[in-house]
């Protein structure tokens, strides 16, 4: 089967650093589903993995997790899908990953996908869909809309790097789920008409200090702060924004390390959110994934929901992966970059 790998750690601009490779045809057992992929998405992990994690044995690494495609095989312990049916995940970081033909991935971690979006637009939300969800309310524990429609206690959440692939459905899940107000950074206008356009109440500037952009807008302090990047350039103004009793969850890897200690007199709570927890350890509730994409499917077939899709760099081949991964180094992309077909 055709795959893109690589055998040596490099940067994107080297000319090995991805190659086409062909691969032997993987075997589903166990819970394990075997995936024809159709459509991909490219993560800032997989720029991470590939820049630090260096093959074993001379063996090409796969990268790649965000997946769309069809079921053509099953494991004898698969319970929830059969061939022919179309799964969207975000996979496992210890296995290898979806810029393949085909792929296995454990039932537990997939849902069914969209019927009313394209492979495209599917593939881009997988990996920030669990993110986001997770950040939200198993983390952060913010409260969802009550099913009798009366409003919860008024909670607010500052989304720092509100257009990114995981801030743009962070921002859409928040809006539509719970009460609270949505406050979303983004720095150029056609990035803050994005994170508008995902629900927003309001969008500020984080090239400018975040404290004196929510006093500009009316906000003193706020229930619940998301860092979803540069949390070591914005921590000061986090620290004086964030209300007494607050929670703090950030996904990054901040570059100089953190004095939480200035989060105590406040009893700040610091939450750190990384999808791939329940499918690297195990866990007994591995399932919720699976339950959560197809919920966040029903809320995008219902209209609810976006795809945080954004370029599109065509077939999936070493060349056109390449130029993604370069874009997705850059930190300027909107939304999620996606590649679809072999």
């Amino acid at each position: 089967m055709k795959a893109i790998g690589y055998l040596e750690s490099q940067a994107i601009t080297e000319q090995d650093s991805l190659v086409d490779i062909d691969l032997p045809m993987p075997v589903a057992a166990g819970r394990d589903l075997l995936v024809k992929v159709n459509a991909i998405s490219v993560n800032p992990v997989d720029t991470k993995v590939r820049q630090r994690a260096q093959p074993e044995n001379g063996e090409y690494k796969v990268l790649g997790w965000d997946a769309v495609g069809e079921v053509v095989a099953v494991g004898e312990q698969v319970e929830f899908y059969q061939p022919g049916d179309r799964v969207w995940y975000a996979g496992d970081l210890t296995r290898q990953g979806t810029n393949s033909e085909f792929h296995l991935v454990d039932e537990r971690i997939v849902g069914q996908a969209p019927k009313s979006l394209s492979d495209a637009e599917a593939a881009a939300m997988p990996l920030t869909t669990i993110t986001a969800w997770e950040l939200l309310f198993d983390r952060l524990g913010l409260k969802q809309k009550s099913a009798n429609g009366v409003a919860s206690k008024p909670e607010q959440v500052l989304v720092i790097g509100a257009a990114g692939g995981v801030g743009s459905i962070i921002v859409q899940l928040a809006a539509k789920l719970t009460d609270a107000v949505v406050i979303g950074t983004a720095s150029r206008e056609e990035s803050q008409q994005w994170v508008k356009e995902r629900g927003a109440d309001f969008v500020i500037d984080h090239r400018q200090p975040l404290n004196e952009e929510l006093k500009r807008i009316g906000f003193d302090t706020v229930s619940h702060v998301v860092s979803l990047n540069a949390t070591d350039q914005h921590f000061a103004a986090i620290v004086e924004s964030i209300a007494p009793q607050g929670k703090l969850a950030l996904i990054d890897d901040p570059q100089i390390p953190l004095d939480i200690m200035q989060l105590k007199m406040k009893s700040v709570s610091l939450h750190w959110e990384f999808m791939y927890t329940r499918s690297m350890f195990n866990t007994d509730d591995m399932a919720k994934q699976r339950d959560l994409l197809n919920a966040v499917a029903e809320l995008i077939d219902a209209g609810e929901i976006k795809t945080t899709q954004g370029t599109n760099f065509g077939a999936i081949n070493a060349t056109n992966l390449k130029l993604a991964h370069a874009a997705v180094e850059s930190g300027s992309t909107i939304g999620k970059v996606v590649l679809e077909g072999f």
